[in-house]
């Protein structure tokens, strides 16, 4: 029994003896009951907002265009970044290690005025 619908009685479904059988073997491929795989075949075209006389040949195809022109855009963005984050960056750093190095003369000068101070 399907869960959730033990209590519902079957009904019949006027349909041709060639659509049943084909039908009987899908739902042996998804391993469910005739009623459970209906039920999903019914989900999936309301859930998607397709419709069984629709094909999805351009659907499909204005999708992955799409998809495609969106990959193309954070390419760009990403090999832009990659060109002109190096070029705020090196004066940053430049500029960090320049102050570092003069922070480090002075000290440098400063300890040797005093052994100087000392040493007189």
């Amino acid at each position: 029994m399907d869960k959730g619908f033990e209590k519902e009685r079957f009904e019949k479904l006027g349909i041709k003896a060639s659509v049943a059988e084909r039908f009987r073997g899908f739902c042996k491929k998804l391993s469910k009951s005739q009623s459970m795989t209906l039920l999903l075949m019914l989900d999936f075209f309301e859930d998607n907002g397709i419709s069984p006389n629709e094909t999805l040949g351009p659907n499909m195809q204005t999708l992955e265009s799409e998809i495609k022109k969106r990959i193309n855009a954070v390419i760009a963005i990403i090999k832009d970044i990659e060109k002109n984050h190096d070029k705020l960056q090196r004066p940053c750093c430049n500029l960090c290690l320049w102050s570092l190095n003069l922070k480090k003369r002075n000290s440098f000068w400063k300890r040797k005025s005093k052994k100087r101070k000392y040493s007189l």
